[in-house]
């Protein structure tokens, strides 16, 4: 995986060029003025305030451009840092913002976070046609947890290997619904510096930084 792909994320520049524009209008107002200093009536000079102003003006344009070159030198050194961070992550394990993971030999998991406690919690499996393969209920605390599948459905066959994604219905004793979130712990395999950020590469898959939630490590 070729890093120059992060050229992706730095192609900004704009403030140069719009500080090569200005110097050249500004050299040709200084071209003009002298001409009209030179060929001035001197028994109607120029008013002084008029160009003193446009140079004023001419100022504070260069000073916004020398502040947006700044400001890109700021974002070309984050996104660097940034996709420096995003291949730090290649060969570990972390837990990511999903509700998807496999079944492999019998045995899938999946952590969750709820909100508060909830006295009936609705644990759904659903193959990848979205069909429902397995339901159960039970109470839960709050705070983090585990759920673990053993890849039988609702009929007691043993399901083959594959994509399973879990959803959560919680409910308090007074029937509010309780807050949970869905993680799943995958190994990171490359990064995709294609994009305007850096993704993250499990398999085939692409996750944004932003739903890491935790290192697990190697």
């Amino acid at each position: 995986m070729a890093l120059d792909a992060i050229s992706n994320v730095t192609s900004l520049g704009r403030a140069t060029a719009d500080r090569g524009m200005i110097a050249e209008d500004f050299d040709t107002f200084l071209q003009l003025l002298t001409t009209q200093l030179q060929n001035q009536n001197p028994l109607d000079p120029l008013d002084t305030n008029q160009f003193t102003q446009q140079l004023v003006q001419f100022s504070e344009v260069e000073q916004s451009i020398k502040a947006n070159e700044n400001l890109e030198s700021l974002l070309e050194i984050s996104a660097a840092n940034i996709a420096t961070a995003a291949t730090s992550f290649i060969g570990k394990k972390v837990m990511i913002q999903s509700t998807t993971t496999d079944l492999t030999d019998g045995k899938a998991k999946w952590d969750f976070i709820a909100g508060s406690g909830a006295t009936t919690a609705t644990f759904t499996v659903r193959n990848e046609a979205g069909d429902v393969v397995w339901s159960e209920d039970k109470s839960i605390e709050h705070g983090r947890d585990t759920f673990k599948w053993n890849g039988f459905d609702k009929d007691g066959n043993q399901l083959g290997d594959g994509r399973y994604s879990l959803t959560i219905d919680a409910k308090d004793a007074d029937g509010e619904a309780v807050a949970t979130a869905v993680e799943v712990s995958v190994m990171i395999d490359g990064v995709d510096f294609s994009g305007v950020e850096p993704v993250l590469l499990v398999g085939d898959e692409g996750v944004p930084l932003s739903h890491v939630t935790a290192v697990l490590g190697a």
